[in-house]
């Protein structure tokens, strides 16, 4: 049988990435062209150790947001439109076409200019998602300065950590964030209790004013500005600021991820890369074009899928992209997704499993996908994409059926495997195939087959094995690490943000800079499907957002009752997972009863929800003495407690688990297994252990 073409534009870009990627670059906008793709070196480390070291188009030079936005409309398309934003929880829309955007981002990019923001400095975004959001991302870029974007609802301490790392020059933010049927929830606590716990203090905050809840009074001898009044001043004097072009190798962005040590690392995204890499895969791998296509990510743009395909990958191809602010369910219920797919027009949604589980959860007979699929309705919808977790087989059957019935011929759900690290999909299936043989053709070649409960195929430039603990390789249908071979694609890193000593020991030092670890467990089976099975790195995923089972354990142990902490993550049918603890204290008064007391579980809550943000929420913890698996060398093994955790989900508390030969006392196992079934037996099983967590 003849490989799908699919297979065919991988193969050619792993063979011939100079090539391959040059023709992908020749579509964009450079304001100095690069003479070559791609540059092979070795780094050398002030620690003395070499590693192998990749750059992209590294003599270009680049503006994204020439490209996202000035381009479009100098090509004759200012008029479509480029952003949609609907808010079910405030009852806004609006719309912005390429020549609106274009006149708010170089008006806003003037204002920064004045405000003291040059080429090179980092800005802090902390914002909900509303078109000024993505104003403030396109105006950082015009300027060639570089910005960090914190999710609007971490907490003070884990702000100030970010603000600290980055030391932001100024932060962008707004009055409030409302969240669902909880109202307006006021951001200038959060922000100026960060600003005074951080040492590192941003010279401007320059705030968004909601009409829901303002920020009162504007402090200006803080830094803090009005941002509309700024903005209007700007207008009347006719103040913009022209499209600063930087090196291909210099930062757009510093995005941050959870580090195994409980402290976030700075992911860096190089300019040039970043944007060959994602005007290729929304084109490719998305369906995405060009005006008049429209792209729905219903994410946030604090995580890396909302920097990517909320606000440049659509921007890039010049189609429209929806900036939604809300729920799934709840806002007002639970077919606002589908509402939004037939009132825009939605070509390509992309979501996270958890979304659909909630969806499902409110509406288990899919009522409202049906109601507005028997109206034809859904009809322009080509492809649901899940990410953020692995995708349940049932979930993705389900939406697989409702698609072929309602949605456009050959629509298909489709999971992909990706990462901050990655910045695009690492494997997933190419809604249009053809667009990697010709760049341009907007052909529907059929992708690949899906495969319920596999991430796709591995994606162009992404070159994906599976090996074992000493980085050799394992055959087709074998678990073991998931790894990349270098370079990267284009969109992926090639650094951490002033920590490349980081970079190479959270990276490369594992199988010795012959492969980059992904932190992921799973397999590529006979077909060249991957399937992934589990983080290898013990990062919880929680409702798609990633927590460090570090931090968490950092927080619980910051509480003077409890000695020691383990945290995994527990089955959640909501959720994914939630974090689960197990704690010793200090003294052992209670050492014989697994549950602890109400007081000290509001107590550690508490304080989860202070140092990381209420999403981390525990599900669950369990105390008591010895029942934390250790190696001789000390290093906690989860993987044991989680293993044993899972099984008592299902009922079988007596079922083996697979314990490796360094544990230094295997009688450990035994008493951890003991107090969990004690846990459950008291708790009544999950699900009262989950309704525990909920009232708290």
């Amino acid at each position: 049988m003849a490989p799908h073409l699919q297979d065919e534009v991988y193969a050619s870009s792993l063979k011939d990435p100079e090539a391959f990627w040059a023709r992908q670059a020749a579509q964009l906008h450079w304001h100095k062209k690069p003479s070559r793709s791609l540059n092979k070196t070795t780094k050398k480390l002030k620690s003395g150790v070499s590693h192998p070291h990749w750059s992209w188009f590294p003599d270009g030079e680049i503006s994204t947001t020439y490209n996202c936005v000035d381009r479009h409309v100098k090509a004759g398309n200012g008029d479509s439109t480029a952003i949609i934003w609907d808010s079910p929880v405030s009852n806004n829309k609006e719309r912005y076409t390429y020549k609106e955007l274009l006149e708010e981002v170089e008006t806003l990019a003037g204002v920064l200019r004045e405000e003291g923001v040059q080429k090179g400095d980092v800005v802090l975004v902390y914002m909900p998602m509303i078109p000024a959001a993505l104003f403030a991302l396109l105006a950082i870029a015009r300027l060639g300065a570089i910005h960090a974007v914190v999710f609007g609802g971490f907490s003070p301490p884990a702000l100030a950590q970010r603000m600290e790392a980055c030391k932001a020059k100024a932060i962008m933010t707004a009055s409030c964030g409302i969240e669902g049927a909880k109202g307006a929830s006021s951001y200038q606590p959060l922000i100026e209790r960060a600003v005074d716990k951080s040492s590192h203090k941003p010279q401007r905050i320059i705030v968004w004013q909601r009409d829901q809840l303002r920020w009162d009074p504007i402090k200006k001898d803080r830094g803090e500005r009005n941002w509309q009044r700024l903005v209007k001043s700007a207008k009347n004097r006719g103040l913009k600021a022209d499209a600063v072009p930087v090196k291909s190798n210099d930062g757009l962005y510093i995005i941050y991820t959870s580090g195994t040590t409980g402290l976030p690392k700075g992911v860096l995204r190089e300019a040039g890369g970043h944007a060959v890499g994602l005007n290729f895969s929304i084109k490719y791998t998305f369906g995405i074009h060009g005006p008049g296509d429209v792209m729905f990510c219903a994410s946030d743009i604090g995580w890396v899928v909302g920097h990517s395909y909320i606000v440049y990958a659509p921007l890039l191809a010049g189609a429209t992209t929806i900036l939604f602010e809300g729920k799934p369910v709840g806002t007002p219920d639970a077919g606002t997704f589908w509402r939004i797919i037939e009132e825009y027009k939605v070509n390509t949604m992309f979501t996270a499993p958890t979304a659909l589980r909630a969806i499902r959860r409110d509406d288990g007979d899919n009522d409202f996908f049906e109601e507005r699929g028997r109206r034809g309705g859904l009809k322009t919808l080509r492809a649901l994409f899940l990410a953020g977790e692995r995708s349940e087989p049932s979930i993705v059957q389900m939406y697989q059926h409702l698609l072929e019935k309602h949605c456009a011929d050959g629509a298909i759900v489709i999971d992909n495997w990706w990462s901050s690290e990655s910045g695009s999909p690492i494997s997933g299936l190419a809604l249009t195939p053809a667009a990697g043989k010709d760049f341009s053709t907007k052909q529907r070649d059929q992708p690949p087959r899906m495969k319920p409960g596999s991430a796709g195929k591995p994606m162009p430039g992404f070159d994906v094995r599976v090996v074992d603990d000493d980085g050799n390789e394992r055959k087709p249908g074998s678990l073991g690490n998931m790894v990349l071979g270098i370079p990267l694609a284009p969109t992926g890193m090639t650094t951490l943000w002033e920590d490349d000593e980081r970079f190479y020991k959270g990276y490369l030092k594992r199988f010795d800079g012959k492969w980059i670890d992904t932190g992921d467990a799973g397999m590529i089976d006979q077909d060249g499907y991957v399937h992934i099975m589990s983080r290898s790195d013990d990062i919880i995923n929680v409702a798609a957002h990633r927590f460090s089972t570090g931090a968490i354990e950092q927080a619980i142990t910051s509480h003077p009752e409890i000695a020691e902490c383990a945290v995994v993550g527990i089955p959640d049918s909501l959720k994914g997972h939630l974090p689960f603890a197990f704690i010793s204290l200090q003294t052992h008064h209670h050492e014989h009863a697994a549950v602890p007391d109400d007081a000290l579980f509001k107590e550690v809550q508490k304080a989860v929800r202070e140092q990381i943000g209420a999403i981390a929420s525990l599900g669950g913890m369990i105390q008591g003495k010895g029942m934390i698996p250790k190696t001789r060398s000390g290093k906690t093994l989860r993987r044991v407690l989680r293993e044993l955790l899972e099984n008592a989900v299902h009922g079988e508390f007596e079922k083996e688990v697979q314990v490796p030969t360094t544990i230094e006392d295997a009688d450990v196992v035994e008493v951890a297994r003991k107090q969990i079934k004690e846990y459950f037996k008291t708790k009544g099983g999950l699900h009262k252990a989950t309704e525990t967590r909920a009232k708290l």
